[in-house]
C-alpha cells in the first residue's frame, strides 16, 4: 500500500554555513566596524551578541538573508526577545524542527476533511499518510503545499 511520511527537517549542515557566512559579513560591513558582533550556533539555536538593540535587528536581518540563500524557509525560526544588560545585548533565534502535536493534529484534521480515501496517522513528529491510490497520496501532497502553515513541510518515504 502506498505511503509517505510529513515531516518539517532543517538541514543542519546548511544551517552551520549560513550562520559561518553571517558572521564573515559582520566582520567587513562598515557599520560594525569597531563592535563585537557576533552569532553563534548551539545545538538548535543560534545565538546573537551585540552592544545595542538596533544592531540585533541589522544582524537577524542578515541571517535571515543567509539563511534564505542556503534555501532555508524562515518560517522554521522562533525570535525570542532581546535582552540588555551590562551594554550588551543578546537575542536567541531558535530553529524549530519537527512538527509538534497540535500541528501535527492540524495536519490530520486537514486530511481528513479533503475527504479522500487516505488514512494519516501521527507518529511521534511526523505524519504518515497511507492510500490505495498514488494519486490520492498526491493530491494531499498538493493540498498540503496550497496551505500556508507556520512550519515549512517536506515530503519522504514515498513508497509504492
Amino acid at each position: 500500500m502506498p505511503s509517505f511520511d510529513i515531516v518539517s527537517e532543517l538541514d543542519a549542515h546548511e544551517v552551520t554555513n549560513a550562520v559561518d557566512q553571517a558572521n564573515r559579513e559582520i566582520d567587513k560591513r562598515y557599520d560594525f566596524k569597531k563592535v563585537d558582533a557576533r552569532f553563534e550556533q548551539s545545538d538548535g539555536a543560534v545565538v546573537m551578541w551585540a552592544e545595542v538593540d538596533f544592531q540585533l535587528q541589522q544582524m537577524l536581518e542578515v541571517l535571515r538573508a543567509k539563511l534564505v540563500s542556503r534555501k532555508i524557509d524562515i518560517r522554521c525560526l522562533e525570535v525570542k526577545d532581546p535582552e540588555t544588560a551590562n551594554m550588551r545585548a543578546r537575542q536567541e533565534v531558535l530553529l524549530r524542527q519537527g512538527l509538534d502535536q497540535p500541528l501535527a493534529k492540524k495536519i490530520v484534521k486537514m486530511i481528513k476533511d479533503k475527504k479522500l480515501k487516505v488514512q494519516s496517522q501521527v507518529q511521534g513528529d511526523q505524519v504518515r499518510v497511507t492510500g490505495k491510490k498514488r494519486d490520492d497520496l498526491q493530491s494531499v501532497i498538493a493540498m498540503l503545499r496550497e496551505t500556508e502553515l507556520d512550519m515549512p513541510l517536506q515530503f519522504n518515504n514515498f513508497r509504492d
